[in-house]
């Protein structure tokens, strides 16, 4: 009878009637009908997405995750023992980190409010995150404000996440499996929700403005160094770099933020930002604003690098492929300014280094839309042709294994590039750009900028890397054992990221409890890198492995004494 009622109500919403619910969910149901063609009396389970396409997200996702799980963890304590569940998906809507009860995982499965569900509204219907993506708005969608009637016990109050440049980045969900009938009984949970948000846009600001002031703001003095209701960063001249979805209200008038000078809202400059530091009580950091408003203010000034080594990081999508490894911060660093352009780009680096996670991800954070990839070794001329006809517009290829190019195809590939000036090559190769053997015209269309990705054993980020890859491969809490650990610090990996993935599937697959011990990883295989005379960089080897010549001799599969007597040798000391 209620299923009826509910699909019957959907019908007078389409015929123009007001039935007394919120707007946004009778605008919804309406995309649903017209839009994508969707009947209420379906009972279609939740939509799943594959584990390739999860894996794709999560990755994709791994900054945001990490800014949110602090508060994700604050708000599952606020809320444990009442049956929530906290979902944050990503942009598209797919969930990709996950807190609930252990008693319920089934039901929670069943109801897809569980890691891998897609709440997209063209595929959930009307849900709260699914609104919430079209409205960018937080929103309650409680039980039969849901579209599909598989959904009508659910109540889903969701609020969005955006980055610091403006957009989009996540959503937030608080959802319950059954909840009293009042919609007003979720307003704890929207209040619950939407200041968990502002807590992660917080500190994704805060983890990316470390060299750059950073203006807290708040209509009360009480709360304001603890937790402000926003944010800007701002560069040496007043302009602004970056922002929380709070301090949009500054600029009432709309249109972009970014770049807009602070004193056009607030009657101060960069020079009067030293007296609103923690030095001064709280009550005397009042800002007036220019529309005759004020606020109370926080400064923090930018961080000076801890050492001349140290790398600012950055965030986004490229700043997920590596920790706190100099090398590789200050590579991404470079590629994240050279994506948003169309200079050709040469990657190189050793087998499974990351050279096409890094291209596509270049791709992605660039402004190019169309994509093609196409592998060197089993390319022809007419082949590449026909490819690049199906490519419009600016778009990205991908040249996989660039050495391995005949001198047939690589006249054409000239040719493809010479009548296409929208065409963005970015080619990768496993040996050393100085070593390609291709047309000099070629190559300089090719490499227009080098980004040379170090192998596995020379970097400083591997205890980073192993538990990252930890992460998106495991739902529970596994862990490794220490002595577990030490071996996989220890190897050579020869076969770089690639050589490691494969390592930590097999020993999650042998694993018999939640502690991964040696016994479960797989025997080191494949040629283990060479020793050190024949050219491997010591001293960064050295740097990798923290000066332990121990672990540094198993990497390069020597013994500890030919260590010592290279360093003696080259005359290098570790650090004081």
């Amino acid at each position: 009878m209620a299923e009826r009622h509910h699909v019957d109500e959907i019908e007078q919403v389409l015929g123009g009637t007001a039935t007394g619910r919120d707007s946004f969910v009778s605008e919804s149901w309406r995309r649903c009908v017209e839009l994508y063609g969707m009947d209420p009396t379906r009972k279609d389970p939740a939509h799943i997405v594959t584990e390739t396409e999860f894996r794709n997200h999560r990755q994709q996702s791994e900054w945001m995750i990490g800014a949110a799980r602090c508060s994700l963890q604050n708000l599952f304590r606020q809320v444990t023992g009442q049956n929530y569940v906290l979902l944050l998906t990503d942009a598209k809507g797919v969930c990709v980190d996950f807190f609930g009860d252990d008693l319920f995982v089934d039901d929670l499965r069943r109801a897809g409010l569980y890691l891998g569900s897609n709440w997209s509204e063209d595929l959930a219907g009307t849900c709260g995150v699914g609104a919430c993506i079209v409205t960018q708005e937080p929103v309650t969608v409680h039980q039969d404000d849901h579209f599909g009637n598989a959904h009508t016990t659910l109540s889903c109050t969701s609020a969005p996440i955006f980055d610091s440049l403006g957009g989009l980045a996540a959503v937030l969900d608080i959802s319950l499996l059954r909840s009293p009938s009042p919609k007003r009984s979720q307003n704890l949970a929207m209040s619950l929700v939407t200041n968990a948000a502002r807590r992660v846009e917080m500190a994704n600001l805060m983890a990316e403005s470390r060299r750059d002031w950073v203006l807290r703001l708040s209509d009360s003095p009480e709360f304001l160094d603890v937790d402000p209701d926003s944010a800007i960063r701002l560069d040496g001249s007043g302009r602004i770099l970056g922002y929380t979805r709070g301090a949009r209200r500054l600029f009432p008038e709309g249109g972009a933020i970014i770049g807009r000078r602070v004193d056009e809202v607030l009657n101060l400059t960069v020079d009067d930002l030293p007296d609103l530091m923690r030095d001064r009580r709280t009550e005397d950091r009042v800002i007036d604003m220019r529309d005759g408003g004020a606020l109370f203010g926080h400064a923090i000034s930018p961080q000076a690098p801890r050492t001349a080594q140290r790398v600012a990081r950055q965030s986004g999508p490229l700043a997920g492929l590596c920790g706190d490894d100099p090398t590789m911060v200050r590579l991404m660093a470079q590629a994240t300014k050279l994506a948003r352009t169309s200079v050709p780009l040469l990657i190189t680096g050793e087998t499974g280094t990351g050279k096409t996670k890094l291209a596509r991800t270049v791709h992605m954070v660039g402004t190019a839309s169309g994509f093609l990839a196409l592998d060197c070794a089993r390319l022809d001329a007419k082949a590449l042709v026909a490819a690049s006809r199906d490519l419009t517009g600016p778009s990205t290829l991908l040249l996989r294994r660039i050495e391995a190019l005949d001198a047939n195809t690589a006249a054409a590939l000239l040719g493809v590039l010479d009548s296409n000036s929208d065409l963005r090559p970015i080619s990768t190769t496993c040996g050393d750009a100085s070593a390609l053997d291709l047309p000099p015209a070629l190559f300089h269309r090719l490499a227009g900028a080098t980004l040379s990705l170090p192998p596995l054993r020379q970097r400083q980020d591997l205890g980073w890397l192993i538990d990252r890859m930890l992460r998106r491969r495991i739902t529970d809490d596994m862990r490794l054992s220490p002595s577990a650990r030490a071996a996989l610090l220890g190897r050579p990996w020869p076969g770089n990221l690639r050589e490691l993935e494969h390592a930590l599937d097999v020993a999650i697959a042998l694993c018999e409890g939640r502690v991964i011990d040696l016994p479960d990883l797989p025997a080191p295989i494949g040629t283990e890198a060479g020793p050190p005379e024949t050219g491997e960089p010591l001293e960064q080897v050295m740097e990798a492995c923290g000066w332990n010549m121990s672990r540094a001799a198993r990497r390069l599969g020597v013994n500890r004494s030919t260590i010592l007597r290279r360093l003696r040798r080259a005359g290098l000391q570790p650090p004081a």
